[in-house]
């Protein structure tokens, strides 16, 4: 009896070890700070793959993700299209579960997803954190065999129950790249009645303010407007390599409690993102301010001038992410036009103040970080102090 209950405490010591091991596990590939009290986990919400109208196989998806320093992705297959009716048997479950196959050895984690498509209000929507996919409906289309076809009378009630559907599988609902490139000629609103109603049911939960690394401000905008979590996601259909070599693929960079699905739910139902895309960065000012105060560490040099006492001040970016900004303190700043200076990724700049007659126990340095955007007119601005030994 006595060995027996040695055994289960042993195992379950062992359970609890390998659960916390899988939880603190992330993709160290890029350099991206995590912020107090949080971890900041990479994730890309809206992929495809010939499961719908893509061209990769989901585990290409794993892979790319493992390889771009990803720790999060959802296969976001359209309900209402089928790529290659006749090569594969439909099965809009199996892109997750060839996925979540693929990724048991690494550093990525699949969540179930999927992309609500049609082509009048409330047009494309993601739906994460899915139990069944299968059980989201799509009356309102008329053929889906390598086409899209909606029926000619679409009831109101058809649009909205896939919603309905995913409210009650407990899913979050985000409005993909609000464009006039899916506008319904016959309404001028992108944000129209519909997605008012999907607001009001507590379905609507958040905006793709960046799709393809290009900057929706419309989208930011709702966001702003309507309370909105701010996404950032390639909607990619081919390969990620090619579209972006010469940048990093856009990104959610998502503030988690821990690196579990129901982690990164709370994390997005609380709004803790931000969007990372062509070296901007896209949220709200707590996410944002924590960010790159996390980015940087700054270290004061005294020293000597020509014919006065001076204060080096090193500015060391310990990110991947390249910051543009504009700096004011107190003191002449010396050959610095207008402030500006750009600190790039992973290394340090050195700001001079001179002269400095008398050191004093503290400066402050205020900083407009001109690649982080708080508001769809304004920049990240935020004052650090510095105290001289």
């Amino acid at each position: 009896m006595k060995i027996n209950i040695i055994v289960a405490f042993f195992s379950t010591l062992l359970v609890s070890v390998t659960c916390i091991a899988q939880e603190l596990k992330r993709n160290n590939r890029l350099n991206i700070p995590d912020i107090p009290g949080y971890m900041t986990l990479k994730a890309d919400f809206h992929l495809h793959t010939v499961f719908s109208d893509g061209h990769v196989w989901p585990t290409f998806r794993v892979r790319e993700a493992q390889q771009n320093g990803l720790d999060v992705i959802s296969l976001t297959e359209h309900i209402d299209y089928e790529g290659f009716p006749n090569e594969l048997a439909y099965n809009r479950e199996r892109a997750f579960e060839i996925a979540e196959a693929a990724a048991e050895n690494t550093e990525v984690l699949v969540v179930r997803g999927v992309e609500i498509s049609p082509r009048v209000p409330p047009y494309h929507h993601n739906a994460l954190f899915l139990k069944n996919v299968d059980k989201i409906p799509y009356q309102y289309m008329k053929d889906t065999h390598n086409t899209f076809i909606m029926k000619d009378k679409i009831e109101r009630s058809e649009l909205l129950a896939p919603f309905l559907e995913a409210q009650r599988q407990g899913g979050f609902v985000f409005y993909n790249h609000p464009s006039y490139n899916w506008w319904d000629k016959k309404d001028t609103l992108l944000f129209t009645d519909f997605h008012q109603e999907l607001l009001d049911k507590e379905i609507l939960a958040g905006v793709e303010v960046s799709n393809s690394g290009r900057y929706n401000k419309i989208a930011h905008e709702f966001a702003e407007k309507y309370d909105l979590t701010i996404i950032c996601n390639s909607d990619e259909h081919y390969d990620i390599a090619s579209r972006y070599k010469d940048n990093h693929r856009p990104m959610t960079l998502v503030f988690a409690k821990e690196k579990t699905e129901a982690a990164v739910a709370e994390a997005l139902r609380k709004k803790r993102t931000l969007a990372y895309f062509r070296d901007y960065l896209v949220g709200r000012f707590p996410e944002a301010d924590a960010f790159f105060r996390a980015s940087i560490e700054i270290i004061p040099e005294k020293g000597k001038g020509k014919n006065s006492p001076l204060l080096k001040v090193h500015i060391k970016n310990t990110t991947q992410i390249p910051y543009r900004v504009q700096l004011k303190t107190d003191y002449l700043i010396e050959d610095l036009p207008l402030g500006q200076l750009i600190i790039p990724a992973n290394e340090t700049k050195t700001i001079i103040l001179n002269p400095i007659w008398k050191y004093p126990k503290i400066i402050t340095l205020d900083f407009v970080v001109q690649n982080i955007l708080v508001s769809p007119e304004e920049a990240l601005k935020t004052t650090i102090t510095v105290p001289i030994d």
